[in-house]
């Protein structure tokens, strides 16, 4: 009875020892990660928390998806690994005519309606008249997302699910961190999904279990080079950035920004940045024949070669990619326990924090998974401290651009812009972009112009026969170099007109309410409208010199041509800025041409000029507008199209005033529409 009792006893006491180990165990598992001097951080996977939210981030062109495309391929595997996964696609709408609006908007519906709640579509970034992403607009808008985790990455990508185990691993960290992971390209995937969207099947039926398809891209990762395009990149506490400093307008997958975000990341150290490779099976098809096919928007040729130099330059103008490099930090996977290894230490002095103890086995176990994972790592293309970047070189002139960017009526939008006013030629584009009139053009005055627009996804042409030196500060309305300026807009509108297309002229301070283009194409043939420059509310607005050159549409008809060849001759002998040569030309000097109150005919060419209606396009003086306390609101009451900000000296002071005002749409700071 006595040794009956002396067992329970020395049973009870075991389970207690027991049971305290287990409580340590678990309570060293909870702790925060230990400090990366030491060469790894040894724990285990099990997660004891619930699943974080996980939303996965990429662009992507939906109304080009076909039903074997890879896209679609890694979407669905994408929302098979988790019901916790949300899917975010950034995709464009073609705002060009209204039928290509309405199937958008059916095939965008269509393909939401495939996936459910979990897939979801944001056209609010912005994109590149040739609709590639910018990288930075779309950072921006993924803060505004509610996630545990942020996942960016490439639309073609295949994720399986040691993806969620490793996420849900790093979501316990207990500090910022910034997981990277490079996929590996395989010539073929000859498997597919079940009609349950859970599993693979070979062609037979046979399901395809997952440590076949890991073996296979582990195999397979030893013969080809993972690509730094298809990283894959995920955080946590998405609201807060993953670096300091401002991120440049990177064209989304065109080179060079993983590298610059991990590069910024590091230096930064506000997160704690690894190398996830190892432990995230991923994989994309390659060039070689398959059953699925490449989706129109992705990977695009190097015939646009000029995105990728463009993001070299920005890599080299902002940062210190160009200047230092990093070794990152590996997560591994061994022993079926997560593991950090320095990338200083891959040997098997193996440094175990306190509080933990391996046995011999164990250590020879890590040390041989440390041996084995040596080919699976980040790949990164090595950045040259002294590399020299090539030129940019835009492949588009005028005559290219016009048929890219003209509308269904062969329409364009016009705007003339020299360096001193880039940022308010960005709020006017801005501005466009957000009434969805994408069919404009930029005109560059300048090389420094012409640049900073390429970077900024405008198309631009450069004008050769511009004035040079063209004054920062100095060129306002009355001044030489505003004399020089201008004449170079007719001509240009001139010389578009001869080429077959339609022409709305609008300088870069006009700004825009509403799109006036239906109500202007509604004048018909034969008829050049024009903004009235007339500030007295009860004068004609056809009165000598009222017509204002900064805001007009013409059309690429005969009577057109021929009237804005005599104007553009007429400022070739003028001292003046091209504006009197309009008025002169077009309603005769001292108005000999008028027609009532608001309209001019040309006698020679029979040209109608119709000054438009000055409470729809009021310039700047007018009824005191830019004087009321909220403009903006005034204007829509007025229901106007456009208000000029016009009649004040200065480029400083229109500056103020239309910032002031509220009638701004770029954030300089963040090279980014607001």
């Amino acid at each position: 009875m006595k040794l009956k009792g002396l067992r329970a006893g020395l049973l009870s006491i075991w389970l207690s020892g027991f049971l305290l180990i287990a409580l340590s165990f678990y309570g060293t598992q909870l702790l925060s990660p230990t400090s990366l001097n030491d060469p790894f951080r040894y724990s285990g996977d099990s997660i004891a928390t619930a699943a974080p939210r996980i939303t996965i981030f990429t662009s992507l062109n939906v109304s080009s998806l076909e039903e074997n495309s890879q896209a679609l391929l890694a979407l669905r595997s994408w929302l098979a690994l988790s019901s916790q996964i949300t899917v975010v696609l950034f995709t464009q709408h073609n705002n060009n005519n209204n039928n290509n609006n309405n199937n958008h908007s059916s095939d965008s519906s269509s393909f939401t309606d495939k996936f459910g709640s979990r897939l979801l579509l944001d056209s609010t970034i912005d994109f590149t008249f040739l609709g590639t992403p910018f990288l930075h607009s779309m950072m921006a808008r993924i803060e505004a997302y509610q996630s545990d985790i942020a996942v960016l990455m490439d639309p073609e990508t295949v994720l399986l699910p040691d993806f969620i185990s490793a996420l849900s691993y790093a979501h316990e960290l207990g500090r910022d961190w910034l997981l990277v992971s490079s996929s590996v390209e395989i010539p073929r995937f000859p498997f597919h999904w079940d009609e349950t969207r859970h599993f693979w099947r070979q062609d037979n039926g046979k399901r395809v279990r997952f440590r076949e398809l890991q073996k296979m891209i582990s195999l397979r990762s030893l013969q080809s080079n993972s690509s730094a395009s298809k990283m894959i990149m995920a955080w946590n506490n998405i609201d807060m950035p993953l670096h300091c400093g401002v991120l440049p307008p990177f064209l989304y997958q065109r080179g060079t920004h993983n590298q610059w975000i991990i590069n910024e990341a590091m230096s930064c150290k506000r997160r704690f940045v690894f190398d996830a490779t190892s432990t995230i099976s991923s994989f994309f098809l390659g060039n070689a024949e398959n059953i699925y096919n490449r989706s129109d928007n992705v990977s695009e040729p190097k015939t646009r070669n000029w995105e990728y130099v463009g993001n070299s330059h920005l890599g080299q103008l902002y940062g210190s990619l160009y200047s230092r490099s990093y070794t990152l930090p590996k997560l591994l996977k061994c022993n079926r326990r997560y593991i950090f290894v320095s990338a200083s230490e891959r040997s098997t002095d193996l440094s175990i924090p306190k509080g933990k103890s391996l046995g011999f086995r164990t250590r020879e176990k890590i040390s041989a998974c440390i041996t084995r994972t040596k080919s699976r790592s980040l790949k990164l293309d090595f950045v040259q401290k002294d590399e020299t970047v090539p030129p940019l070189k835009f492949p588009f002139d005028l005559e290219s651009l016009l048929p890219l960017v003209a509308d269904k009526n062969r329409t364009v939008v016009l705007s003339v812009a020299g360096y001193s006013y880039k940022d308010m030629l960005m709020s006017w584009v801005c501005r466009l972009r957000r009434l969805k009139v994408p069919n404009f053009l930029v005109c560059a005055l300048d090389d420094e112009t012409y640049q900073f627009s390429i970077l900024q996804g405008l198309p631009v042409f450069f004008d050769p026969y511009a004035p040079k030196n063209i004054s920062f500060n100095d060129c306002h309305f009355g001044s030489k170099c505003f004399q020089r300026v201008t004449k170079v807009k007719s001509r240009t509108v001139l010389k578009i007109l001869k080429l077959g297309y339609n022409v709305l002229l609008s300088d870069v301070d006009v700004y825009w309410f509403r799109n006036p283009l239906p109500l202007l194409q509604s004048f018909g043939p034969s008829v050049l409208a024009a903004q009235s420059d007339e500030y007295n509310t009860t004068a004609p607005i056809n009165r000598p010199r009222r017509l204002n050159s900064g805001f007009y549409f013409a059309r690429s008809d005969s009577p057109t041509i021929a009237a804005m060849e005599k104007v553009v001759k007429h400022a070739a002998t003028s001292g003046l800025s091209e504006q009197p040569s309009f008025y002169d030309t077009l309603c005769g000097e001292g108005g000999a041409y008028r027609l009532g109150d608001d309209r001019c005919v040309e006698p020679e060419t029979n040209l109608t000029v119709q000054f438009l209606d000055r409470e729809l396009f009021p310039n700047g003086a007018y009824g005191d507008l830019w004087l009321k306390e909220d403009v903006r609101a005034e204007c829509e009451k007025k229901h106007c199209f456009v208000l000029h900000n016009n009649w004040i000296s200065g480029r400083l002071k229109k500056l103020e005033r239309q910032l002031m005002k509220g009638l701004w749409e770029y954030d300089a700071s963040m090279r980014m529409c607001v």
